[in-house]
């Protein structure tokens, strides 16, 4: 199958903030009989990652483990194919080291913490689909004494935290705000999915700016996100004059669709020096490329 347009490409300059890399294999998901593969490809290294930007016409990407199997160990595996997909690529792919918010995984993290600094890695990345927690209030003294460490690291390295969130769970916006009140004034926080899924917009596009308000240094992005979100964002964007400089452009692919994303901001009736900062300048400006 042909995953994308062949002869389409992007009408600007464009920076995914945020997309996987890396091979996994199927999975029997939700009970089925029988392995599957939803996302149909997988761009398993730096040559497979690069050729599909450019076939895009993507300038620069953020290339982060892939996941989705409820294997807590698993996206851990891909630390080393995101190391090698910034090699070599001049700052063309940026890369996030995996992490776990779960105690489980302590081990697993201080290995990964090591890894924090390395050439062309400017984020950490972490879920709480597979353990944990973002809510700092509910962190006993050995999980607290783990993130210790974590933020720790993040804030030696400048590094951006990834902050996957869904309406629900260990992974729900509500927890992701604590954790930024908590921590972004330390360390930057990119809210991943802009609270994912409908209540999940309701109850963070209020609070990213009340967040940006006081100081907090907040990020996000609208893939996955709920058809009102965009408009919604950009609509508080234009009325409270802040935020501009706080939201990016991310495909999520394979996990999301690259077109669908695009036209969810390049559709809008919003200006073209606006859509310039989603697509590109604020992702240059975050991560200092």
């Amino acid at each position: 199958m042909q995953r994308l347009v062949k002869g389409l490409k992007v009408k600007r300059k464009v920076f995914d903030a945020h997309n996987h890399i890396g091979f996994m294999e199927g999975f029997k998901y939700y009970g089925l009989p029988e392995p599957v593969n939803p996302t149909v490809y997988t761009d398993n290294d730096r040559a497979a990652k690069i050729a599909m930007m450019d076939q895009l016409g993507v300038d620069r990407a953020v290339v982060l483990s892939n996941y989705g199997v409820p294997i807590p160990t698993q996206p851990f595996t891909l630390n080393p194919v995101v190391l090698d997909a910034c090699a070599g690529t001049d700052g063309r792919i940026i890369g996030g080291i995996w992490f776990s918010p779960s105690i489980k995984m302590k081990e697993q993290n201080e290995e990964a913490m090591k890894l924090a600094g390395e050439p062309g890695i400017k984020i950490l990345k972490a879920t709480c689909l597979l353990g944990g927690t973002w809510n700092p209030e509910e962190w006993d003294a050995e999980t607290k004494a783990m993130w210790d460490l974590i933020i720790a690291t993040g804030e030696k390295h400048d590094h951006v935290f990834h902050l996957h969130t869904s309406p629900g769970g260990g992974s729900d916006v509500s927890n992701a705000i604590k954790f930024v009140r908590a921590f972004g004034k330390r360390v930057k926080v990119h809210v991943v999915h802009c609270g994912g899924g409908v209540s999940g917009h309701i109850k963070f596009i209020p609070e990213f700016f009340n967040l940006i308000r006081e100081g907090f240094k907040v990020y996000t992005d609208t893939s996955w996100a709920v058809g009102f979100c965009n408009r919604y964002l950009l609509d508080e964007v234009e009325k409270q004059g802040i935020g501009d400089d706080r939201i990016m452009f991310s495909s999520d692919e394979p996990w999301s669709d690259f077109w669908s994303e695009y036209y969810k901001f390049e559709g809008l009736e919003i200006s073209e020096e606006l859509k310039n900062k989603i697509f590109w300048e604020n992702a240059m400006s975050l991560y200092g490329v």
